[in-house]
């Protein structure tokens, strides 16, 4: 769901104004909303894609999200203005990012914009997204060893582009730490998967292989 799906593209101008909505570019590795600050606006990545990261005590990192093209960042905290951000944002790659003040988003204004019902419902419909994805990732972490983890993860993004073939949208380290697995112990549970012919891989693409069932 896009924050701005269903808006009529005459309305986008009259949006902008409204919202006094802002752009920022990123480099990647940049920080982009710093854990321990507070949020009043939410940000929707234009182009590129962000991570939502927590480091332990020891600097162990994990990766609780992520957001690409069209998907909307931040607006738990931005609704709770007074709740201390408990993540970094990040930008995984040059992202380009729109800001929007999460409080004008809520506020129907005087002029009664007609595009202004549609976007709170569809910040609803993503809260309601983001809350299924979460429940995804902890089934994932459920799993009992490293293989069962990743299976549970692929399986759902097969499920999720409709074909046995996909990307995913991270890289071998990311998706370690989104799984909170060990980088090396994942690596040859994926080799050793391949080399039993359960899935095919290159670098982020993906192939899940039916077994044959003898008859």
């Amino acid at each position: 769901m896009n924050l701005f799906e269903g808006i009529n593209e005459n309305d986008k101008d009259a949006m902008l104004k409204c919202l006094d909505i802002k752009e920022k570019s990123y480099e990647k590795g940049d920080t982009i909303f710093r854990r321990g600050g507070y949020l009043s606006s939410v940000g929707v990545v234009q182009n590129g894609s962000v991570h939502m990261v927590k480091d332990d005590f020891w600097g162990n990192r994990s990766i609780l999200g992520e957001a690409s093209p069209g998907q909307m960042f931040g607006e738990v905290y931005a609704c709770m203005p007074g709740k201390k951000l408990e993540v970094d944002v990040i930008a995984a790659e040059k992202t380009d990012v729109l800001f929007l003040d999460m409080q004008r988003i809520l506020t129907v204004c005087s002029s009664a914009c007609e595009f202004h019902t549609r976007l709170i419902h569809n910040l609803l419909t993503i809260l309601a997204e983001k809350n299924l994805m979460l429940t995804h990732k902890i089934e994932h972490m459920a799993q009992k060893n490293t293989r069962d983890k990743l299976l549970s993860y692929l399986s759902m993004e097969a499920e999720k582009s409709g074909s046995a073939e996909f990307r995913i949208p991270f890289n071998r380290q990311q998706l370690a730490d989104y799984l909170s697995v060990d980088r090396s112990a994942m690596s040859r549970e994926l080799s050793h998967m391949k080399e039993e012919g359960i899935l095919e891989y290159q670098r982020n693409r993906f192939r899940l292989i039916s077994p044959r069932i003898s008859s």
